[in-house]
């Protein structure tokens, strides 16, 4: 039972106010268990806290709009995964689950597996400020302050707030598109378990989640101590698990093989099954002409190129099908996530309180293996099948790379049978939290607390390879006795393997072994490799990195009535200040560092900064209980901060509220709010990076871009002596190298928001919130990828712009040779439009009680614009960014029984972006433009045994729906439908 203590700190906390009169997902349906009586009590409003301000207000009003979730409501979505659940709420749409980008594991970037982080607005995870308890939380992603919601234990979370706008002046930097605060139990007294196991319909993708919570008060109800413990487990889903992801039976969507000359009555991109890379086989494709393409498979026999797909792919084949390298849908994860929590009321004026975590999340994946492209073999290698030597063309490699080399060929491989590539990730997450709080006087309170995090992550990368070990492995000669043998050991260490014509890794550099410890490696057809030769090429390499944060921070809040009085009342305030000090590095494996391994050579990076901040807010009661005008008040919030990185910066609220009587309010809010770079921005080390790039300037893609591409692109090729610039075709088909890091001249980000709600209460029980959000964001800090880097160049209305900078073509060719990928200050977003809530609870005698709740939205506008006069990209109706949300949860509660069902929808999206279509109307048949509507189902059933035990169990998905065609996990994942069953256990007291 809450202690008056307790509830003084509700209402004190300096993360939350009181509820407000229209906060409609607020509502208290959310937050009141069913109970075993036929009438559901009226909802108490006095207990619930919402985000968005420091003050203590004294009646139900908020000017800030919030959409609030409470645990009951995530419990009966049948979600574990709470990032999962909160993609429901329109203004998170966008956030990425499990570390997949896009469904696959091939997608993610390195050291994100298993990751879960929320991006409000679709305006980027590094400007979604996550909060605990309205307290800051250590960063899982080096270089970023990005929180993964992994680490927060599930069965502790009493609600999540979702505020949009700029809460900056409130909360400090990272909060420009708002907060996503998550208000945590308190005050624990009892004990409760849980036990849940789900699993899909064919058998795979199960979870298990176990919880145990105990709590005791003591000391006459002035203390609380409580621990809990969750463990949780999702196995890894994989792409062949699905049958109509995998292999032959994929479709994706490709160039059409039958519009090479792009005639305007022909689709530019059709669905095709069976596409496979053009240029390389599983065991190896041959190139006896060293013209790039294979002639031969290992075995000898003519390599097939079935039918040309552009840019460099084919259908059919002798060539890797693509589908190959989707790797996994779902990662494997673990957590273990410990939490305490202590509380001791000495007096009105003095409540210590700590609170104690400690999160071990564990997650696994596999992806891609390694591959190869233009590997020298000579003739002379043993392993070569006599059918392959027989074709061999005297002097070819002297011929082609002008070079001293003995008769050969050049092979491409994917090295499926050498070890997929995956890692296997453990996070460490130490949080903890200390603080006093109490009452100066009758008006005023304090609080002040100091939280220290840690995250230390280590990153095991499997299937990794010796780049030195591999080539001399694969040069291989016979020995006096006949046996094959790497050349080195009868040349000696100061022996150079042949060249690879592969820019992605090269086989010169320190040696790792000593010659006779080589072990010859058979790459002439897949499975060909022998175990101990595989063992003696790889190598797990170990990165790892660490966060730390230290915050101190203090709030004085309360009101001004020992001093004046307005006739309306008294001004309310919070003061406050913060230290805050944020500490990461990143350490590769030194393997990794000196580039001597497959992966990417990437530096070890560091860095640090500090900030002070101090901060006042107030609010102005000017009217209150007349007949016009229940409650008229204004309200605004400032906030000074010093970065040791940029210097000073200063944020602004104002807001407003007009409540004309019980049934009608109208709210606003008007803000400027700041994002400093983050230190990965300001520090990241100028690390090797590939990526995969398909030039704008090839003719098949000069109408996929703004009206300035093509003039551009004539300009650019001409200017380095290509001869048909309208004609070009990109060479290049495989990875472009590049570098990839931080950029210390990086400034701070300033949006300005403005919201405009009005909350409706017609009825008893009937709520209803519509509220417009604008977000500009100016001078935005953007890290284009290499492919952004490419068009941007040539759709700005000139060459004279900087993303042109950013990338290296070669003379002659025009071919794209290099890239330079860094934040930049060059950008402008926009996004606006409407957020719906509607909350309605019908209690009846008879029948039971009825509770609705829907949230929808409505996207206006998503903008982009690159850089100062360029055109605007608008982003509006892509993918996972719909024009219209929706999210609908209907309950049924009768004595100990309550049915639940969710549904979660958004409208079509497009397939191809806005300017692609605008420029290429025959881009793909009219069917094809647009993915299909997400539509998901959910049931959740349970039953209350004497107020003490609670079986549980529903289906997510119960029409089984499944992803677009010819895409992996969109609009919903391949899981397909899902049944889980569970039991919950709870007693009042511990002892």
């Amino acid at each position: 039972m809450k202690t008056t203590a307790t509830k003084r700190l509700l209402l004190a906390s300096s993360a939350t106010i009181l509820a407000a009169l229209g906060n409609m997902p607020a509502y208290a349906q959310d937050s009141t268990a069913p109970t075993s009586s036929d009438t559901q009590p009226e909802p108490d409003l006095n207990e619930i806290v919402v985000t968005g301000t420091r003050i203590i207000l004294p009646n139900y009003t908020s000017p800030s709009p919030v959409v609030a979730v409470t645990a009951d409501t995530i419990q009966k979505s049948g979600e574990t995964n709470i990032t999962q659940y909160l993609t429901r709420i329109p203004a998170l749409i966008g956030s990425g689950t499990r570390g997949m980008l896009s469904g696959a594991s091939a997608d993610a970037f390195i050291g994100s597996t298993g990751l879960n982080l929320l991006d409000l607005r679709n305006l980027g995870v590094d400007r979604t400020l996550v909060l605990i308890n309205g307290r800051r939380h250590v960063s899982a992603l080096p270089g970023t302050a990005s929180v993964d919601i992994n680490t927060i234990p599930t069965d502790l979370i009493d609600r999540v707030d979702v505020v949009t706008g700029g809460e900056s002046a409130i909360y400090g930097a990272d909060g420009v598109t708002g907060v996503v605060n998550f208000i945590m139990k308190r005050d624990f007294e009892g004990l409760k378990a849980r036990a849940r196991y789900g699993l899909s319909q064919k058998g795979d993708a199960d979870e298990l989640n176990l919880s145990l919570t105990a709590g005791k008060n003591f000391a006459d109800g002035r203390g609380n101590i409580a621990v809990a413990y969750e463990y949780s487990k999702e196995n890894r889903l994989k792409a062949c698990d699905r049958k109509y992801l995998c292999g032959k039976n994929r479709v994706t969507f490709n160039r059409n093989p039958n519009d090479l000359d792009d005639d305007p009555n022909l689709p530019d991109y059709v669905p095709l099954r069976d596409v496979r890379f053009f240029d390389s086989a599983r065991g190896g494709g041959i190139d006896l002409d060293f013209d790039g393409m294979p002639d031969l498979n290992a075995n000898g026999s003519a390599f097939d190129p079935g039918t040309f797909v552009p840019p460099y792919y084919q259908q059919g084949g002798s060539g890797t099908p693509t589908a190959d390298y989707v790797g996994d849908l779902i990662p494997a994860t673990e957590r273990h996530v410990v939490n305490a929590l202590f509380s001791y009321e000495f007096s009105p004026s003095a409540r210590l309180y700590a609170e104690g975590k400690y999160a071990n999340i564990r997650s696994r994946s596999l992806s891609q293996p390694t591959f190869d492209f233009y590997n020298y073999l000579s003739a002379d290698n043993p392993f070569m099948p006599d059918s392959v030597r027989s074709q061999v063309i005297p002097g070819g490699a002297a011929g082609a790379f002008e070079m001293d080399l003995p008769d050969g060929v050049l092979m491409n491989r994917d090295n499926f049978d050498l070890g997929v590539r995956g890692e296997r990730l453990k996070r460490e997450t130490i949080r903890t939290v200390i603080g006093v709080d109490g009452e100066i006087n009758s008006h005023m309170r304090y609080d002040l607390s100091y939280t220290y995090g840690q995250t230390k992550v280590w990153n095991r990368t499997i299937g990794n390879q010796y780049n030195d070990r591999f080539f001399n492995a694969i040069d291989v000669v016979k020995d006096g006795a006949g046996n094959p043998v790497c050349r080195i050991t009868q040349e000696g260490a100061s022996y150079q393997p042949y060249p690879t014509f592969n820019s992605s890794r090269s086989p010169t550099g320190a040696l790792t072994f000593s010659p006779n410890e080589c072990v010859p490696l058979n790459i002439f057809g897949e499975g060909s490799p022998s175990q101990q030769a595989i063992n003696w090429i790889s190598v797990d390499t170990i990165d790892r990195a660490k966060l730390t944060q230290h915050v101190i921070s203090g709030t004085i809040s309360g009101d001004m009535g020992q001093l004046f009085e307005l006739p309306a009342g008294p001004v309310r305030f919070a003061v406050g200040g913060e230290y805050r000090k944020e500490k990461s590095k990143s350490n590769p494996d030194k393997l990794v560092q000196e580039g001597l391994t497959f992966m990417n050579q990437l530096l070890p990076e560091s860095g640090k900064y500090d900030v002070w901040e101090v901060y006042g807010e107030l609010y102005i009661p000017l009217i209150t209980d007349k007949p016009w005008a229940k409650e008229l008040s204004v309200g605004g919030a400032l906030r000074y901060s010093d970065y040791s990185t940029i210097g000073s910066t200063t944020t602004w609220k104002v807001n407003g509220l007009w409540a004309v009587n019980d049934a009608i309010s109208f709210r606003g809010t008007y803000s400027q709010a700041v994002r400093a770079p983050n230190i990965g921005e300001l520090f990241g080390a100028a690390s090797q990076d590939f990526q995969p790039l398909e030039d704008p300037c090839d003719v098949s893609q000069l109408n996929n871009g703004t009206a300035s591409r093509a003039a551009n692109c004539a300009a650019l090729l001409s200017s380095l002596g290509v001869a048909n610039p309208g004609g070009f075709i990109d060479p290049n088909s495989a990875t472009v190298t590049g570098t990839s890091g931080g950029n210390p001249d990086v400034r701070e980000e300033k949006a300005k928001t403005w919201t405009a709600g009005i909350v409706l209460q017609p009825a008893p029980r009937l709520r209803m919130a519509f509220d417009w959000y604008d977000i500009r964001l100016t001078n935005a800090i953007t890290t284009a990828d290499p492919q952004e880097l490419a068009e941007l160049c040539v759709d700005q209305p000139s060459l004279d712009n900087q993303f042109c900078n950013a990338i290296v073509r070669q003379q002659g060719t025009g071919r794209i040779t290099s890239f330079t990928r860094m934040p930049r200050n060059v950008a402008r977003f926009r996004s606006a439009g409407l957020d719906v809530s509607i909350d309605y609870i019908i209690p009846t005698e008879t029948m039971g009680n009825f509770n609705f709740r829907f949230v929808g939205g409505y996207l206006d506008k998503l903008e982009f614009i690159a850089t100062p006069g360029a055109e605007v990209d608008n982003d509006r109706g892509e993918v996972r960014k719909p024009k219209y949300q929706a999210s609908l949860d209907a309950t049924w509660n009768k004595g100990p029984f309550t049915l639940n069902y969710g549904l979660t929808w958004f409208d079509k999206t497009q397939r191809y972006e806005l300017v692609d279509r605008a420029g290429d109307p025959d881009i793909a048949a009219r069917k094809y433009l647009d993915y299909k509507a997400m539509w998901k189902h959910d049931i959740y059933a349970s039953y209350d045994f004497e107020d003490r035990f609670t079986l549980f169990g529903g289906v997510r998905n119960f029409t089984n729906e499944k992803p677009a065609y010819g895409s992996i996990a969109y609009p919903i994942d391949a899981v397909g439908r899902f049944f889980y069953l569970g039991v919950e256990a709870k007693f009042d007291k511990l002892f």
